[in-house]
């Protein structure tokens, strides 16, 4: 239970860190200040979780991690089932929060009401896309990164997964919002309605997707044995 409130307490960091900097920076395709702070915001969220409850529960904080960690056999069923369960409920709460703190604000304190919620800027099609090709490479850093074949530098695969994530918002924000992670749009997308849940689904099927895929692409290339 505890590595499932790790998980929990990781995804909510996540989430309330990532889109409160989205929301309190104003992040839009327009203000490029503000998607590079966001960027950021997610890529230090995942670095310092990483080494906050790296060690309790590997920190997924991600239902495509945790999906390309079981597909690699790195995790049994239960565990990758209860992992996503307690991912989405911390995404849920973290939601709720950055919601009760913009509702509760003077107007001319917060720059956006939004709650850092992913919509398709561009269709469906597009977001679809963008969201499986940016979690596979995503997920694909993950795995390599915290693999036992790669020997002593896999002590610093918090840092890297969380300098990729940057690298992954830079791209992803002007097309989607960047979420590579179902349980981080299933939160705000509760609270922001509209456009944002009706196509959830785009950042839900995304993200598994490029999270199987990167798990596909792991097993054809990684070595058989640890440095």
């Amino acid at each position: 239970m505890k590595k499932y409130l790790a998980e929990l307490v990781g995804t909510f960091a996540l989430t309330f860190l990532g889109c409160g900097a989205a929301v309190a920076l104003g992040c839009g395709a327009d203000n490029t200040a503000a998607i590079v702070g966001t960027a950021m915001a997610f890529g230090l969220a995942v670095v310092a979780m990483a080494y906050t409850i790296g060690g309790i529960s590997g920190c997924h904080i991600n239902p495509a991690i945790t999906l390309g960690c079981f597909l690699t056999g790195r995790m049994t069923s239960k565990d990758c089932g209860m992992y996503m369960v307690f991912q989405v409920i911390g995404a849920i709460l973290a939601a709720a929060v950055l919601k009760l703190i913009v509702v509760t604000a003077e107007p001319s304190a917060i720059i956006t009401t939004d709650t850092g919620a992913n919509t398709c800027a561009f269709g469906v099609t597009n977001g679809l896309i963008v969201e499986i090709v940016l979690t596979c490479l995503f997920v694909l850093v993950v795995l390599g990164a915290t693999s036992k074949t790669n020997g002593a530098t896999n002590n610093f695969a918090g840092l890297a997964i969380g300098l990729s994530l940057i690298l992954i918002h830079l791209v992803g924000i002007h097309f989607t919002g960047t979420s590579v992670n179902p349980a981080r749009s299933i939160g705000p997308a509760i609270f922001a309605g509209g456009d944002a849940l009706s196509q959830l689904w785009v950042f839900i099927v995304g993200p598994y997707a490029g999270g199987a895929l990167a798990a596909g692409i792991w097993k054809a290339i990684h070595p058989d044995k640890v440095k």
